[in-house]
């Protein structure tokens, strides 16, 4: 549950509150109508800080009655990325101490209050809200219960609705794999369909093996109980201009199967079934803010265990649409399951499609985990994924998937190599791949989460599973709706 959020237009003229965080525009000196400007002078003058390295570094301090006060100057001329960072550290101040409440008292002209009052509420909701622990004593539990913001008052439903999202697919991500085996995964969903009215379909592996969908059952046939299934979520408006597809990659948990990965290297894969988790949250984002585009969301849950029914080198097995796949290596396992999901998802011919997935660790070692790579088959959907992401403060690289990098993906013995064995471009190699199951003339975008998680938090988010790609997905929507 997030915080419940009041917001008022006017500043009273004493401010009284426990926690309260104070953000302001950058200029050279400090504005007069300040509270506790004798304070903040005193703070300044004790660290020896200029005024304008507010605009970088907030600080904190309590008063003689006991309350914290922290203070952050804004820079309008920077990203979304960088405002989003100095109000998450200025938010986390007052955080640290686990408050039932924070107050926000934002200054500036119209568009500076507005500006400010929507990054602090998100930041606030974000971060106030506390991701699934299993500690049998945690302090640190207690979740931010109210927000009171001063000088804006319009409505918040929107950021709240990124918000949301972007908690659901931390909430899900977090998980451990024992909680969110693929049959529990498919509950919480159905579960989430009931109570936002979206429709629920699924292929389980009955169904996958019966239409030839070989690619995703060579995966899902390693696990002793078959649970694995596509599931197909349907959102419709009465005005809709269009149709997008939604497609995630929920492998919940991913062993590498025969090519068995490491320790070092299988630890946390139960998040690899984030992509799915991201597309989730868009989807509720976007049924919150009620828009006016249809969405078909497709999600690849299964798992990638070792068995002796495991698929393994070598095998060669024919996907949904026809295509034989020679299997370099079991722990490529992504690209299985979303060249069938891809294909089911463009035969609807949606106006555009994008797909979502932790999938290549080639693309962690281009970027690191602060930007995630975007690939697509339309270079003007490539710029706006770009712009939209420095919009949202969700960074995206794009890179290219030229036809001349298929050349190492030819195969003596079936249409297409799942990879190479040499590492190299694979998250562009990957791309060539899956081009190869989605139906022709359908605008794609792909988008390989390296940022999925990030040790010290990123952009708004303080939390290492960052929740990235909701509020990107959702700006998305929105942009394609208007062009």
């Amino acid at each position: 549950m997030l915080a419940q959020l009041t917001a008022f237009p006017i500043l009273p003229k004493e401010l009284k509150a426990s926690h309260l965080l104070v953000i302001f525009p950058k200029g050279k000196t400090l504005p007069q109508d300040l509270p506790h400007l004798a304070l903040l002078r005193a703070v300044l003058a004790r660290r020896n800080m200029k005024v304008s390295e507010l605009a970088k570094t907030p600080v904190v301090a309590s008063t003689g009655n006991g309350s914290l006060i922290a203070w952050a100057m804004l820079d309008y001329g920077k990203d979304t990325f960088a405002s989003q960072v100095l109000l998450r550290k200025a938010m986390q101040l007052l955080l640290d101490e686990h408050p039932a409440g924070i107050s926000v008292a934002v200054f500036g002209d119209d568009a500076q209050r507005r500006r400010a009052a929507e990054l602090a509420a998100f930041v606030a909701w974000a971060n106030g809200a506390i991701l699934p622990v299993h500690k049998k004593k945690d302090d640190e539990s207690r979740p931010l219960e109210k927000i009171a913001i001063y000088g804006f008052n319009e409505s918040f439903d929107a950021i709240r609705a990124v918000a949301e999202g972007n908690f659901l697919c931390r909430s899900l991500t977090v998980l451990p794999p024992n909680e969110l085996t693929p049959a529990l995964y498919r509950k919480r969903i159905q579960k989430l369909a009931k109570a936002h009215g979206w429709q629920y379909d699924e292929f389980d592996m009955k169904a996958l093996r019966k239409m030839g969908a070989g690619a995703f059952v060579a995966v899902a046939q390693g696990s002793e109980t078959e649970d694995a299934a596509i599931v197909h979520l349907t959102y419709k408006h009465p005005k809709a201009k269009g149709t997008v597809a939604l497609v995630g990659k929920g492998i919940c948990f991913d062993t590498g199967g025969h090519n068995l990965k490491p320790a070092r290297y299988m630890h946390n894969m139960h998040e690899d079934m984030n992509g799915s988790a991201v597309a989730l949250g868009i989807l509720l984002a976007a049924s919150l803010q009620k828009l006016q585009v249809n969405i078909d969301c497709w999600l690849a849950i299964a798992q990638n265990h070792i068995s002796p029914k495991a698929y393994k080198q070598n095998d060669i097995v024919r996907a949904l649409n026809g295509t034989t796949i020679e299997v370099m290596h079991t722990d490529a396992e992504g690209r299985m399951v979303l060249a069938d999901t891809l294909t089911l998802a463009s035969r609807k011919k949606p106006d555009m499609m994008m797909d979502f997935a932790t999938l290549t660790g080639s693309m962690e070692e281009a970027l690191g985990s602060r930007y995630s790579g975007v690939l697509g088959n339309r270079d003007d959907l490539l710029a706006l994924a770009v712009n939209v992401g420095r919009k949202s403060g969700e960074r995206l690289c794009a890179f290219p998937m030229d036809e001349d990098y298929e050349a190492e993906l030819e195969s003596k013995f079936a249409d297409i190599k799942q990879c190479t064995l040499q590492g190299g471009a694979d998250h562009i190699l990957a791309m060539r791949f899956l081009n190869r199951f989605v139906e022709k003339d359908t605008p794609w975008l792909h988008v390989d989460l390296s940022a999925s998680r990030c040790e010290e938090g990123l952009g708004g988010i303080a939390t290492e599973v960052t929740g990235f790609g909701v509020a990107w997905g959702l700006e998305m929507l929105k942009a394609h709706q208007a062009r």
